[in-house]
Formats: structure tokens, C-alpha cells, sequence
């Protein structure tokens, strides 16, 4: 592949999980000389949910042929893929879940996964690819980094948390050195770190790797300046997230947010550092406003999301699409949904009821938190699983109130629900609050637009006919 142009973009694509910010979408920004951003969330069990759907388009296969350790592929392939895909009554088969000591079959799934996506999104062009990935779900966080730096990606973002260790992480990896990442674990007297040798897992013949720029998402100037100081390598800018941005937002500081929560942009242009405005920004007046605060440019999410290239199922798009020309669309910030204990902001979609006790089970496990169990071994639990399991495991029925399976629900808004009792899991749709950008995309909701269309609106071009 060719060298990525180092020229900063303006625009970011957000990297909305699981699966929205799919490779066709990053490819699709890149090719209109944007950083396409690709989501690193969960790519083990979506790189194994698309063989057993017999990857129709063989995209997958492509981009295994290509990674360097032919072994693995086949051997992954021989586990998952299934010709013509599995019968849609039947369930995928479930990863095991990760634990602090990783074994290597999760290594595996998960370099694998990171690759693919990285490897689709950076074929046959010359533009700039990023990863995005979430601070809170850690246990996947090194290996995802190190198989999307075999692929070549250009950019790593990473918000929901403060991820001071990642800057150094990808400088270890770069140099094919052992790393580690400190686990969040509640109710220990110690730190507790996750290994990761990339040299047990590194393709023969690989001694270096590039290292990508890293970029912090995040909601203050005060850590800004936290990781400037204290980040274990250099941050290479950041991504300035309002509260109105989509998904996971950083919890109000005084109960409801209010004008403590915005960040004081005067502080982040002292630290020299390139950034990048997110939250309400999808409009040109937007972009021209925040280069006129310094900015490099902005991040977009919502806009791309309900692109055609994204991969929210295209009834899901159609749906939200038609209720906002109807002045029905409603975009609620849930405090209690998201087993991370972060704000969402939540869409309900007609035909679907908010899920029950009866829906809790917790078989994939991404967003599990750390804790020391009665024995002193560390454990993971969340508040999305059974309530009796939760707190059989040291923790507070309080603390499930309102949860939802957000990892199932994800899965099932791109097509890859699981199926139980012969039904799939209802989607949950993550989105932003602003939907003002339809009117410069669209004459009628039945019309669609690509992501193209919404890079030449940022940049002030022609309305989509």
C-alpha cells in the first residue's frame, strides 16, 4: 500500500462501535481526503460473526490473504467461516471472553479482526486511516493495536476514559517491545497491568512497525493538560468532544451539564497541539467557525452514521431518517443505560420494547469491569448481566437498575445480532443529538446520500440533487 499523506485533515469521521464506522464507510472518507476512522471495538466477535455469515463478498478472505502468518488465517478460517453463511434461525458461535491473562486464541481473533478492518479500509488508495477505540474496554486494547499497526493504520484515537499509557503503548509496539496497560480493577490494594509481548505474535520477518499519530478524545482542557504532562508518549492532538456528541458522553460535573462542562479552548490552544472540535458540528458554518477558535478542523459522527456507506442496518438509517422530516425523532440522553456508567444518548425505535430482566446475559463481555474477588484473584462482572449473577459477584443490585446489553444490542444495529430462542437480539441505536445536516443532504427522507456528500457539505460544496 502507499505511504498515507501526512497533511493534517480537517475532518474526522467518528468512529462510532460496533461496526457503524465499518471500513467501507473509512475507505469512503479517506478516498474524499478526510481521515476515515475505522471502530476497534469488538472486532474479534465481528471478524468471526461475518464468516459464519459465509462473507458474502468475500472482502473478509481478501483481506486474510493478505496478513502475513498464513497459518493463522487458515486456521481461523477452518473454526468460523461457513459456505453460504449459517442459517439465520441458528446462533453464531460465541468467542470466549478475554480475561487479564489472555490466551492465544483471543489474541488471534483479535489482531485478526483489527487487521481485516485496517487492511479494507486502506485498500487501493492513498488516504489516511485511524482507529478509534474506547479507554473503558481495555483487555482487547493491545492486541486490536498492534493488528491494526501490521495493516498500516494511521492514526489511533481513543476516548472514554484517560488514556495516559496508550502513547507509549504504541511506541513499544512500533518497536516490536513488550508493553503494558494498567487494568481498572475496583476493590484491590494494588495495580494491576495486563502483558503483552507482540514479539510471540509478530508475522516472521516484521522487525518494525510504523508508529501511528495518537489522538486523545476528550471533554476538558484540564485533561488535556493532564495527558501533555503525564501520557507515557506524545499525544499527537486532540479531539474536543461537546456533550451533544453521539454515543458515550463524559458525565456532568454538577448533575446536568451546564457551562463548568465546556471546555475553555484558550488552554488547549497553549499546549500547541493540533485539535479538532466534536459535538453539533456537522455543518460548514461549523467547520469555519472552529478554525476561527484555532482548531484544525472538526469531528463528525452522526452525519457519517446514517451515511450509506456506514453499517447501521439500512431499515434502521430509513427509520431514523423518516422521523426526523417528521418532527418525530427523539434523541434522549440515558444516565443509566450504558453498563460503563457514562451518559448515551439512546433513539427508540418503533417495534422494539426497552429490554427486560429476561434479556440480561452477558456472553460477550466487553464492557465488564475489573474487581478483586473474595479469594483475591481478579475478577470481571457487569451490570448488564442477571442481577443475581452481579451481585453473587460482589456487586450492588442498585447498580443494574435501568442497564442495558449494550454489546448485543450494538451488534444486532449493524446485522450481527446473536439469535436466542429462535429470535435476534432488538438493536440499540447510539446517536447525536443534532440531525440539522439531513436538510442540506436530502430533498425527501426516501432519498440517501453517501459520505462524500457529506464531506463536500462540510467543505461548503454543492447540496446533494
Amino acid at each position: 500500500m502507499s505511504t498515507a499523506n501526512e497533511q493534517l485533515p480537517e475532518i474526522i469521521q467518528g468512529g462510532m462501535g460496533v461496526g457503524v464506522s465499518n471500513w467501507t464507510l473509512a475507505k469512503a472518507v479517506a478516498q474524499a481526503g478526510q481521515l476515515g476512522v475505522v471502530s476497534g471495538t469488538a472486532l474479534d466477535t465481528v471478524l468471526a460473526r461475518r464468516l459464519q455469515n459465509g462473507d458474502p463478498d468475500g472482502s473478509v478472505r481478501r483481506a486474510m490473504a493478505a496478513y502475513p502468518d498464513q497459518d493463522l488465517a487458515k486456521a481461523i478460517l477452518d473454526k468460523y467461516f461457513i459456505e453460504g453463511g449459517k442459517p439465520a434461525d441458528k446462533p453464531f458461535k460465541v468467542l470466549p471472553m478475554p480475561s487479564l491473562q489472555l490466551t492465544r486464541t483471543s489474541v488471534d481473533m483479535m489482531m485478526m479482526g483489527a487487521f481485516v478492518e485496517v487492511w479494507l479500509a486502506k485498500e487501493g488508495h492513498d488516504g489516511v486511516i485511524g482507529m478509534n477505540l474506547l479507554e473503558k474496554i481495555q483487555l482487547p486494547t493491545m492486541p486490536t493495536l498492534f493488528g491494526a499497526m501490521i495493516a498500516g493504520v494511521d492514526y489511533v484515537l481513543m476516548g472514554g476514559g484517560i488514556p495516559l499509557m496508550i502513547p507509549g503503548i504504541l511506541d513499544g509496539l512500533a518497536g516490536i517491545k513488550s508493553v503494558e496497560l494498567k487494568v481498572h480493577v475496583s476493590g484491590g490494594e494494588e495495580s494491576y497491568f495486563q502483558q503483552f509481548d507482540p514479539d510471540e505474535y509478530c508475522p516472521v520477518g516484521i522487525t518494525e512497525l510504523k508508529r501511528p499519530k495518537f489522538i486523545a478524545v476528550i471533554s476538558s482542557d484540564t485533561l488535556a493538560r493532564t495527558l501533555v504532562k503525564r501520557a507515557t508518549g506524545h499525544v499527537d492532538g486532540f479531539v474536543i468532544e461537546h456533550h451533544s456528541a453521539g454515543g458515550h458522553n463524559a458525565p456532568p460535573r454538577r448533575g446536568q451539564y451546564g457551562p463548568r462542562d465546556e471546555v475553555n479552548l484558550a488552554k488547549i490552544r497553549e499546549l500547541g497541539r493540533p485539535f479538532w472540535l466534536a459535538g453539533g458540528c456537522a455543518s460548514y458554518d461549523m467547520l469555519e467557525a472552529a478554525k476561527v477558535d484555532g482548531a484544525q478542523g472538526v469531528q463528525v459522527g452522526t452525519a457519517f452514521a446514517y451515511c450509506r456507506e456506514s453499517g447501521i442496518l439500512p431499515e434502521i438509517k430509513q427509520e431514523v431518517i423518516e422521523k426526523y422530516f417528521a418532527h418525530k425523532l427523539h434523541v434522549e440522553t440515558d444516565f443509566n443505560a450504558s453498563p460503563t456508567g457514562y451518559p448515551i444518548k439512546l433513539i427508540e425505535l418503533d417495534g422494539y420494547e426497552v429490554p427486560d430482566e429476561s434479556t440480561r446475559r452477558c456472553d460477550l463481555g466487553y464492557l465488564r469491569s475489573g474487581f478483586v474477588s473474595k479469594n483475591g484473584e481478579v475478577s470481571f462482572r457487569c451490570p448488564s448481566s442477571p442481577v443475581s449473577k452481579f451481585v453473587e459477584r460482589g456487586g450492588s443490585s442498585d447498580m443494574c437498575a435501568g442497564k442495558q446489553c449494550l454489546c448485543n444490542g450494538l451488534l444486532s444495529t449493524i446485522g450481527l445480532g446473536q439469535v436466542r430462542d429462535g429470535e435476534v437480539i432488538p438493536p440499540i441505536v447510539t446517536s447525536g443529538s443534532d440531525f440539522s445536516f439531513l436538510r442540506y443532504l436530502l430533498d425527501s427522507p426516501h432519498d440517501s446520500y453517501g459520505a462524500a456528500d457529506v464531506v463536500d457539505m462540510l467543505q461548503g460544496r454543492t447540496k446533494v440533487s
